[in-house]
């Protein structure tokens, strides 16, 4: 799972700067201090994906600890991106991811 995990990371960050919604500059650190789900009021959505979660789970996969389960990002991204190049291809991708984390660990 681990492995299909990082594939999915490497993907996602792939097709984020296919579409040009990958930022090249740092963000300044006060905008991750939100109590809002995936910072919705200081960040883009795609900002989120790559300043917090796509960093989040290579943390967790760095540090061997077990993955995060039984979320679902891909709603939110068929939200907030429904408007952006290559959303399909995107929130096609966070689907999988969603349904890969959403099974057991047999």
């Amino acid at each position: 799972m681990t492995e299909q995990t990082q594939l999915y990371l490497t993907q996602l960050t792939a097709l984020l700067k296919k579409y040009q919604l990958w930022q090249n500059e740092p963000i300044d650190p006060a905008l991750l201090h939100s109590s809002v789900p995936f910072c919705h009021d200081t960040l883009a959505f795609e900002q989120w994906l790559q300043f917090v979660f796509i960093e989040k789970i290579q943390q967790i996969i760095t540090m061997k600890q077990p993955l995060p389960r039984n979320f679902a990002i891909a709603p939110m991204a068929q939200m907030t991106l429904i408007d952006q190049s290559g959303s399909e291809e995107i929130i096609s991708l966070l689907t999988q991811l969603d349904s890969l984390l959403g099974e057991s660990d047999d």
